[in-house]
């Protein structure tokens, strides 16, 4: 017990409490109005459920610290993950439910519950693409395109066509981004790649990115529906779409603009009386500002930066790659999935529905990342350990 005392990451844990207690408070502050108007619902029904999925995180977090990281290397356990995986996937092209303003068929409804797999995905597939490179850079075939580049980019691409079928982008740039950071991690040298790969392949590949530049246009028509190529206009002009997708954006900067340094006070937003749809979701960080100002945002960014740091202390300091890609993924995902809702909001980047990290609603969301956080605890203290030994 006196061990585990010692090697338990108290200032990660308690960065991480105070993040989902702050995001219960906000969300209801965020959603009372909401619920009562639109939704004709008691004004403490979304804070309940965020309690619930708050509480309910909470035993995830203490599942995955638990968990010895070395199971998920085992055969038996990367085959129930892919299994589950896909089975989930199909399942919500044949019988997904669409929530009220998500625009995109990407939950199961499971005992009156709403679920999202695409959550599950995330550190499903950080957990398996770091088990099998870190396989192929035990046995020296990390640098084959072959035996590794190849098949781990098949595994990628293949549930990534299954988001794009439901259509649900913000998942498909957070994964691209978190899988693209774990194979930089991986210790695989495209330079060495280059050299041992026969040259007409890469003659191959500018021919295709060639084809793919001269035909984007009809690529592009084809690939994006009107909402998403009207998203991507609203990013640099929302005023053109004031009616629709740029309506959110501009009550956005308001709320904002209202909020200042110091903040309106808790509860005394405006925007969330009717003028941003959904603000307890993926805009809640504007309800945040307008409410508590800079201060507002310094908590939800200054908590977030402090897991994604260390994470990657965690990645640098590890001698085990699987726990390197394991650390770099889980902080890189809550990097890249805070950067993805803080641009949208900003008009940085076009809007992908991104939820922020411990703070906006959704249950499936926080009771994942709390299990990835838990994940995170048990590598940690394992380096801790095994510095210790030294």
């Amino acid at each position: 017990m006196k061990k585990f005392l010692k090697e338990f990451d108290y200032l990660l844990f308690v960065t991480y409490f105070l993040l989902c207690v702050f995001g219960v408070v906000m969300v209801y502050s965020a959603s009372a109005m909401v619920s009562v108007n639109r939704y004709h619902a008691p004004a403490d029904n979304f804070y309940k459920k965020q309690l619930l999925a708050v509480i309910v995180g909470f035993g995830a977090f203490v599942l995955g610290m638990l968990i010895p990281y070395k199971r998920y290397r085992e055969k038996w356990m990367l085959k129930l993950i892919a299994v589950v995986n896909i089975a989930l996937l199909t399942l919500v092209l044949v019988a997904g439910y669409s929530p009220p303003g998500s625009g995109a068929q990407s939950w199961l409804r499971i005992g009156g519950f709403n679920f999202q797999p695409s959550e599950l995905l995330k550190i499903s597939l950080i957990i398996y693409v770091s088990a099998v490179l870190a396989k192929k850079y035990s046995n020296g075939t990390i640098d084959s395109i072959k035996e590794s580049l190849i098949p781990i980019s098949i595994i990628i691409i293949i549930p990534l066509i299954f988001l794009y079928k439901e259509p649900d982008n913000g998942a498909i740039a957070l994964i691209t981004a978190i899988m693209s950071t774990i194979i930089l991690a991986s210790g695989m040298s495209f330079k060495r790649i280059f050299k041992k790969t026969n040259k007409v392949f890469w003659i191959g590949i500018v021919l295709l990115l060639s084809i793919v530049y001269i035909y984007r246009d009809k690529l592009l028509s084809k690939i994006l529906t009107e909402k998403m190529a009207n998203r991507i206009q609203a990013t640099w002009d929302p005023y053109a779409f004031v009616k629709e997708e740029g309506l959110q954006i501009i009550n956005g900067y308001y709320a904002i603009a209202l909020g200042g340094v110091s903040g309106s006070g808790l509860g005394e937003s405006v925007q969330k009386l009717g003028y941003i749809p959904e603000p307890h979701t993926d805009f809640i960080l504007a309800i945040i500002i307008e409410e508590l100002g800079t201060l507002g945002l310094l908590i939800v960014v200054g908590g977030l930066g402090f897991i994604v740091m260390r994470a990657f202390v965690t990645a640098l300091r590890a001698k085990d790659p699987m726990i390197r890609m394991m650390a770099v993924g889980i902080g890189s995902w809550i990097g890249f999935q805070t950067f993805l809702n803080i641009g949208g909001l900003s008009g940085i980047i076009p809007l992908t529905g991104v939820t922020l990290p411990f703070i906006s609603y959704g249950g499936t969301s926080l009771v994942i990342l709390s299990f990835a956080l838990g994940i995170l605890m048990n590598i940690t203290m394992y380096v801790k350990r095994d510095q210790n030994k030294r």
